[in-house]
């Protein structure tokens, strides 16, 4: 069977009360302490969701917008792909989250709206291993090459290797768990902030991979399922350039979504590099990515499943 590595329809939850995470802080270094309201932070933050759906309508992508509750206050609602996954063979994954507060997201009906519009073979259901302090949150954590069968993950407080070889065994896919760190030493706290994998192309923060034989390893396995590699440096990877998405049209056309400071920061050779097995479509999200800490690809839970 020939898996899709870009998926033709993604989810997205409007925020309720979208902020700063006081919870997620201490372990994503990505993530800025607010100086203005709440109020005010969470209405800008609406304001940036809707102008991105609506450029992505209008670029013939399907989104599926599931609304956030006011209660209980979510403020990390926003990224779904933390805690739920959706896959080619009609299983769901529901992952278990460090932060208490963002535990309370898995309330949000994006389940049960999918289940009216795609195929859903079996939920699995990783959430329990929360009680034991381990955690693997979704496709923040890992990094799924679907066309190869390989989750790619970097270590991290949440992160569990255990969790991490447990799903890819269900699932059929080889774990590659490798050490990542930000400019600081700290280890990085999403996987898919510091790499991206598409069709043909994967963007990789070589400089946070300090392992001589960890880089060896993901060069390696990219040079046999045949990705161009495309470098993004540290200052690259903190405006995000890491944190992309190829999703597929309903025309069929292949678009890579990224915000619109990742854009920026990306080099004439790189984005033609890119451009060359996709479109790209930044978005412009900058208090999304200011305050929570992710950005387009955090925002973005994409569904492989099989439509009814």
């Amino acid at each position: 069977m020939k898996f899709s590595q870009a998926p033709s329809s993604i989810v997205m939850v409007r925020p309720a009360s979208f902020g700063s995470n006081p919870q997620t802080a201490s372990t994503n270094a990505f993530q800025k302490v607010q100086p203005a309201s709440n109020a005010e932070i969470s209405r800008i933050a609406v304001e940036e969701f809707d102008r991105a759906v609506e450029k992505l309508r209008a670029h013939d992508i399907d989104v599926i917008v599931v609304e956030d509750s006011r209660s209980p206050q979510k403020p990390d609602a926003i990224f779904p792909n933390n805690w739920i996954s959706f896959h080619e063979d009609g299983s769901v994954i529901l992952y278990p989250m460090m932060a208490a507060n963002r535990r309370m997201e898995r309330t949000i009906p994006i389940l049960e709206t999918i289940k009216t519009k795609f195929q859903l073979r079996q939920v699995l259901d990783y959430s329990h291993q929360e009680l034991s302090n381990e955690f693997l949150e979704g496709t923040g954590s890992v990094v799924f090459d679907y066309q190869n069968r390989i989750g790619y993950a970097c270590r991290s407080a949440r992160t569990h290797e255990g969790i991490l070889n447990e799903i890819c065994l269900t699932l059929g896919y080889k774990p590659v768990l490798f050490d990542a760190v930000d400019g600081s030493g700290h280890p990085i706290y999403h996987t898919n902030v510091l790499m991206c994998v598409g069709t043909h192309f994967a963007a990789i923060c070589l400089d946070a991979i300090k392992r001589d034989g960890d880089q060896e390893t993901l060069l390696d396995l990219m040079s046999t399922t045949k990705h161009q590699v495309v470098a993004i440096s540290f200052a690259q990877m903190n405006m995000f350039a890491g944190n992309m998405i190829e999703v597929i049209t309903k025309a069929g056309e292949h678009t890579v979504l990224l915000s619109q400071q990742a854009f920026n920061s990306l080099l004439p050779g790189q984005i033609n590099a890119i451009s060359k097995h996709a479109e790209l479509l930044p978005l412009t999200i900058d208090t999304i990515e200011q305050y929570g800490g992710g950005s387009v690809r955090c925002m973005v839970a994409g569904v492989f499943n099989k439509k009814l």
